[in-house]
């Protein structure tokens, strides 16, 4: 067949060589051949790909950008090494549980500053206005529907109509005949303090939000410490931003 009479024709070619360095450029040394440019090639394409690649990310990095990586790393022989592989500091169990007794300990104490601070605004303002206080009832008994239908607070309460609505200081007609006002009277200074007061609300409601967080996290705390423990349990509750998980621990006689 053809294909096989072309096989044959090709057995009997004569190989072609790449020519050798010619005699009177012997001193340059051997001529470089096809498959030694290919080597060489193909390294430069590489190193240039990799120049590419570089300038590319270079130009596409974000200045901000970190990685915890960049201050936990060291250069050693031109290699990058973590530096917790050989620093990194053993703990035994014992000594966790002191940190985070220690923890505990801070957190707690914190939250019983923020309570005496909490305490100590409530005695101050007294509450008597706060918008979150539950309203008082005031019920009054009369002997006859006749009286319920003619009842009139003021009178009933001995006091001025426009100081009815107040939840505090409301004086008698005989106080307001007899005594003069005390502290600011003109609508300015009036409103000035009622100011100061909602903001010394506000104050004690983020105090209050404190203490409960502060609250929160010691309990989360002494679960981790809890949970440190080799004794068997099983998860109850899961944890909440607002509460710490609970757990159910295998009871153990105690010796």
């Amino acid at each position: 067949s053809m294909s096989s009479f072309r096989k044959a024709l090709k057995s009997r070619q004569r190989q072609h060589h790449e020519r050798s360095q010619p005699a009177f450029r012997k001193n340059l040394g051997l001529l470089e051949k096809k498959k030694d440019y290919k080597l060489r090639a193909d390294d430069y394409h590489k190193k240039q790909n990799t120049l590419a690649a570089l300038r590319k990310k270079a130009m596409d990095k974000n200045p901000d950008e970190f990685y915890y990586n960049m201050i936990s790393s060291k250069l050693q022989d031109g290699v990058h090494v973590s530096k917790k592989a050989g620093e990194q500091e053993e703990m035994t169990d014992e000594q966790k549980k002191v940190m985070r007794t220690q923890d505990i300990k801070y957190v707690e104490m914190k939250r019983v500053a923020e309570a005496k601070k909490i305490e100590k605004m409530k005695a101050e303002l007294h509450l008597l206005d706060a918008e979150s206080k539950q309203k008082n009832k005031h019920t009054f008994f009369v002997d006859s529907k006749k009286e319920v239908q003619s009842f009139d607070l003021a009178s009933h309460l001995n006091t001025a109509p426009e100081l009815v609505d107040r939840v505090y200081n409301r004086p008698t007609l005989q106080t307001l005949e007899t005594k003069s006002i005390q502290g600011a009277a003109d609508p300015l200074s009036i409103k000035k303090m009622a100011k100061q007061r909602r903001h010394q609300y506000k104050i004690l409601s983020q105090r209050i939000d404190r203490e409960k967080k502060m609250f929160v996290i010691s309990q989360k705390i002494q679960t981790r410490k809890d949970l440190q423990d080799k004794t068997k349990k099983v998860k109850v509750k899961k944890e909440t931003p607002n509460a710490a998980a609970v757990y159910k621990f295998e009871s153990k006689r105690k010796r």
